[in-house]
């Protein structure tokens, strides 16, 4: 990947990843299964597409969140798949 962090995405394929960051039920798993970035990457793209408050507000609702990181879920029947996510 380019040295900065989604810039071969395409606008649509950025507001994707933006829209799936905020869901409190997509993992940062799923973002990678789709889009190959991983947690620390769709940081970066946060930081860099959105307002610092708008960053700073889903930084501290995904901060620690077990639903954002599949490993600490502890469930996988019921996850919930958006209708436009790959399967």
């Amino acid at each position: 990947m380019d040295k900065r962090v989604g810039s071969d995405l395409s606008q649509a394929e950025i507001d994707r990843i933006i829209q799936m960051a905020w869901e409190d039920r997509t993992s940062f798993d799923a973002i990678r299964e789709q889009f190959g970035l991983t947690p620390g990457e769709v940081i970066a793209l946060m930081r860099r597409e959105m307002k610092p408050s708008s960053f700073k507000m889903w930084r501290g609702r995904t901060k620690g969140r077990k639903t954002k990181h599949v490993a600490l879920r502890g469930f996988e029947v019921g996850r919930f798949r958006c209708s436009s996510q790959k399967d």
